[in-house]
């Protein structure tokens, strides 16, 4: 902000970072669950091992927490004034 960001960029620029961070690992462990779904198969009573609604449901809830959780520091940063940051650094 001190160089002319918009409180928006700022904000946008945490919420792609940590969504970002989130997708990532998202694929590598939707990825995983799927490689090891016959040691997990044994364990899942009325579920198929790779039940679409349910990997959905669990990434949505992953998704939606994350962005809940990036949500609150990027609104700090954003209302953030650009002279007492610096001043602290």
């Amino acid at each position: 902000m001190a160089l002319g960001a918009q409180p928006a960029d700022v904000m946008l620029i945490v919420m792609r970072e940590v969504l970002l961070l989130v997708t990532g690992g998202l694929v590598f462990g939707v990825a995983g669950a799927i490689a090891i779904t016959r040691l997990v198969s044994t364990l899942l009573f009325g579920l198929t091992p790779t039940d679409p609604l349910t990997i959905l449901m669990a990434v949505s809830l992953m998704v939606g927490v994350a962005a809940f959780a990036a949500y609150l520091p990027a609104r700090k940063a954003s209302r953030v004034d650009p002279m007492i940051a610096l001043r602290y650094e």
